[in-house]
């Protein structure tokens, strides 16, 4: 079943999705050579309950951490770990989700350590580019196909490919709701968007082939060919008015209205 909230629910999940904005921004800013990401996992845990969210994925099916904190040719689920070392030359997938108030908030972006080799760099600019081309789709009368169809032709009309054995998903008071969303398909398709719908829509892409492998530890995923993938995430209410990107920093509104 999918649930529609009511206009006071959205403004909870706004509050939820505000404090993985401000970690998640928090966090990237402290993404340097030398550092762990199981610095940065204590980091983003201290700060979500200090801004009076819980974490969402810790404990979630038994997964230890905060963050999951993929690195290079993980595409998702990375585990941290005090051992792990960010090199310059990286690429580091942060998600995070909290809850806040019965609701919930998601989020993920992937950044470069230091400088990257351009077609890495690419890569991240056309996972990014992808999941705006996604949230376009997500209007009143559209239908769950068309965001996956955006996301896809932008995706593969840059010769990278899109991971199928992870999909994007409804969210709310649980983590996961329904719809999932893929991030291929044919548009006009699966269930038709409705004012109050929330979607985490989040393109995994691949540099190689979309072939996944999950690692001895249950979790990790890696690319079967162990080249980069990155993944790009928002949790985006569906409204009369259009796209509500519920995860989108405030001060990047700002910034965005001021540039108008």
């Amino acid at each position: 079943m999918i649930i529609c909230k009511s206009a006071a629910e959205l403004d909870l999940m706004r509050a939820a999705n505000q404090v993985v904005a401000t970690v998640r921004d928090e966090v990237v800013a402290r993404v340097a050579p030398g550092v762990t990401t199981g610095e940065l996992d204590a980091y983003a845990e201290a700060r979500v309950r200090e801004l009076g969210a819980v974490p969402a994925f810790k404990g979630y099916r038994g997964f230890p951490a905060t963050l999951c904190l993929s690195l290079n040719e993980e595409i998702v689920h990375g585990i941290p770990s005090p051992q792990r070392r960010l090199a310059p030359g990286d690429i580091l997938g942060i998600d995070l989700g909290v809850k806040l108030d019965g609701y919930y908030g998601d989020s993920a972006t992937t950044v470069p350590v230091g400088t990257v080799e351009p077609e890495v760099a690419r890569l991240l600019a056309v996972t990014e580019a992808s999941l705006q081309h996604g949230i376009r789709q997500c209007l009143p009368g559209n239908r769950v196909g068309d965001i996956s169809a955006a996301v896809q032709r932008h995706v593969e009309a840059q010769d990278f490919s899109i991971v199928r054995d992870f999909v994007g998903h409804g969210i709310g008071e649980s983590l996961h709701e329904e719809p999932q969303v893929p991030n291929f398909g044919d548009p006009g398709i699966g269930p038709r968007l409705r004012p109050g719908m929330v979607l985490a829509i989040e393109p995994m892409v691949n540099m190689g082939q979309p072939g996944v492998e999950v690692l001895d530890d249950g979790w990790t995923a890696v690319t079967t060919d162990r080249r980069p993938s990155a993944h790009f995430e928002h949790s985006v209410a569906i409204t009369e008015e259009g796209p509500w990107v519920l995860s989108l920093a405030e001060q990047s509104v700002a910034a965005t209205t001021a540039g108008h």
